[in-house]
């Protein structure tokens, strides 16, 4: 299993606005705490001060020319950890191709198959075709994967889905996506921790958690059917909401 211990920096307003974001606050409502590019500098140095193994920034989309400054100006003090791109895959690919040679790891998620979710759940459109294209570029910069003695990824892809309730069939589709399209080089971790949130709670598709049932049927497909090496599936739990970040303006 892939180990990561992370100083992550959450950024606000999210590019997508998905019905059932956990982090609304900041991601929708664009909450937070606004910082200049040397801030956001001096906040890498301090991450690194920790002993933390990498960075992780969250949400970074509408940030990335402000980021790429930022590292610029921590490296020149003597930042040299990696820096995860965690994001939810909706990206220009223009805005990749900037990135490179900045990013260490991309960690990407792909949320949907079928464009039309993308558009019920996330308010955007062509999801399927952007993201794809985008985790494409992004593995081209990458590559294989690299992993320090303690099994801690230090370069590489690792792409996420959520699997979301009563729509099975979208992740495996996604999954057998990655399968044909990807190299076998990339990590693919599945996210069964689901559970109904912000405007989800009221709507009839989304306004449960995953059954034992659907995580099975995932889960077979992910090893027996579709035999992805290096695919990794979360277990099903129970308490989910409480490893929600709870938010303090």
């Amino acid at each position: 299993m892939v180990k990561m211990a992370h100083g992550t920096i959450f950024f606000s307003n999210c590019n997508m606005n998905c019905i059932y974001c956990q982090n609304y606050e900041i991601s929708e409502q664009g909450r937070g705490k606004e910082i200049t590019i040397e801030e956001l500098a001096d906040i890498f140095m301090i991450q690194q001060e920790k002993n933390v193994q990498n960075v992780n920034l969250v949400t970074p989309t509408s940030y990335a020319p402000q980021i790429i400054e930022a590292i610029k100006i921590a490296k020149r003090k003597g930042f040299k950890i990696p820096i995860i791109y965690n994001t939810n895959g909706y990206e220009n690919v223009e805005t990749i191709k900037m990135l490179k040679g900045y990013i260490d790891i991309y960690l990407p998620d792909l949320k949907y198959y079928y464009n039309e979710l993308g558009e019920k759940f996330s308010r955007v459109k062509n999801y399927f075709e952007i993201t794809t294209e985008a985790i494409k570029e992004m593995y081209n910069q990458v590559r294989a994967p690299v992993f320090d003695k303690d099994g801690v990824m230090k370069k590489g892809l690792m792409i996420r889905h959520l699997i979301l309730p009563n729509n099975i069939d979208n992740s495996k589709k996604v999954l057998k996506w990655i399968k044909d399209n990807m190299s076998e080089n990339v990590y693919v971790s599945i996210m069964a921790q689901y559970f109904p949130t912000h405007k989800a709670k009221q709507n009839e598709e989304l306004n449960r958690k995953l059954t034992k049932q659907e995580y099975e049927e995932i889960e077979e497909y992910l090893y027996n059917v579709l035999k992805l090496e290096n695919g990794y599936i979360q277990e099903l739990g129970e308490h989910e909401e409480e490893y929600v970040p709870k938010w303090e303006f």
